[in-house]
């Protein structure tokens, strides 16, 4: 018997319908060994392989043998899970390792591992912005959902200043009185959009001001500088940074977020963050993977170099098809359609007729307008995928009559 509540629940599921908008999750089971193939199952149960473009496992360690080797050998030796919060039996040698590695990364005297980049974001900023008497928060126009949530958690006064933008920031900054706490967050790598934070200039204006900073580097990590701490080490500011938040779950090829910071910092969102006091630790055997992970990409160039220059082609390869992708500076690719149901068309059509797989982006993950694929090259794409990418997105283009770039 349906409820009245569920009726209500439904006309709200049903405007997400009618707006191109209802997220239907593709059922992929992604094959060891093989990245970037995955198997592919439709609603009839009918399965085939299919090429995905758009993993957040950006480097494919996810199936490096060391990181599986890793998971294997603590599956065996420690079992399954963690056992508990980390308060109550559930630190254990794995998760004391892998802390002292990211400090060690991101050369800071500590690190704390949450269960996800989301949390870690939302409940340090949560932590911080509730216990810091009087704290203000200055936040980056294009922050992601998990800084948002932390923010406003927080209950401290906000400030939004224009995306990436020194100056703006600077105007907010000077009204806020000097002896109050200031913090400042934004990300080093925008994921939608693909442009790289001027994070030197925003540290800049938060020393004058005497400001906290808070960096987000989940698509950063192991992908850029030369041990893999991400762009705030590549440009030789890592040490200006109060905070470097990152995850586990990208490049890293696992599961888990964390935190870097001075002793005292991640000591004090230790003691107080309900969102890492109150839930289920990390199970040993991904922490495990996580650490050889980290440990290898720490030694090797080789996958970030390779990363790089798969990106670049395919960018080139794009525009040269006229194809409407914009040129970032980092390793996102995004290929602008900027209609919801479009975009969601153009991206059942690769999955249908090209055993193609990229995910439509849409509000509210992008403004309303800017509708996107997003599209990640790895490593482990070759020459060939790219082509056969390349020459389905134009067949699509056509088939849908989407506009070309200018």
């Amino acid at each position: 018997m349906t409820s009245s509540h569920d009726e209500r629940l439904r006309e709200g599921l049903d405007q997400l319908k009618a707006e191109g908008r209802y997220r239907i999750f593709a059922d992929l089971e992604r094959i060891a060994g093989r990245f970037p193939r995955a198997n592919f199952r439709d609603e009839a149960g009918e399965v085939r392989e299919v090429t995905v473009w758009c993993s957040n496992d950006y480097l494919g360690m996810g199936q490096h043998e060391k990181v599986v080797s890793a998971i294997h050998d603590a599956l065996d030796n420690c079992g399954a899970g963690a056992g508990g919060t980390r308060n109550i039996s559930g630190t254990t040698h794995n998760h004391v390792l892998l802390e002292k590695e990211l400090a060690g990364l991101h050369d800071k005297e500590s690190a704390l591992l949450f269960t996800s980049g989301y949390v870690a974001n939302q409940t340090t900023l949560a932590t911080l912005g509730r216990h810091l008497k009087g704290c203000v928060i200055l936040s980056d126009a294009d922050n992601h959902a998990s800084m948002i949530d932390g923010i406003r958690a927080s209950g401290a006064e906000k400030h939004i200043f224009r995306h990436s933008d020194p100056d703006d920031l600077d105007r907010l900054l000077s009204k806020v009185p000097a002896e109050r706490p200031k913090l400042v967050a934004f990300e080093s790598v925008y994921s939608m959009d693909g442009d790289i934070a001027p994070i030197a200039d925003l540290c800049d204006v938060a020393e004058r001001h005497g400001a906290m900073t808070f960096l987000d580097e989940v698509h950063a990590v192991g992908l850029y500088g030369p041990h893999g701490a991400g762009v705030a080490e590549r440009d030789g500011v890592a040490h200006r940074l109060d905070i470097i938040q990152g995850t586990l779950g990208k490049a890293f090829g696992c599961m888990g977020g964390y935190i870097t910071g001075s002793a005292t910092l991640c000591d004090f969102v230790r003691s107080h963050g309900s969102g890492f006091i109150f839930t289920t630790s990390l199970p040993p055997m991904l922490l495990a993977g996580a650490l050889a992970s980290v440990r290898h990409l720490r030694e090797s160039n080789a996958e970030r170099e390779r990363h790089q220059e798969r990106a670049r082609r395919l960018k080139d390869l794009l525009a040269a098809a006229g194809l409407p992708v914009v040129m970032t500076p980092s390793h996102i690719v995004p290929v602008m359609v900027r209609d919801a149901t479009a975009c969601k068309q153009a991206s059942d059509l690769l999955l249908e007729h090209h055993a193609i797989y990229v995910q439509p982006i849409n509000y509210p993950t992008v403004p309303r307008g800017t509708e996107r694929l997003r599209i990640t090259p790895t490593p482990l794409h070759s020459d060939a995928d790219m082509d056969l990418l390349v020459s389905a997105l134009e067949n699509v283009w056509s088939q849908l009559g989407l506009k070309h770039a200018a």
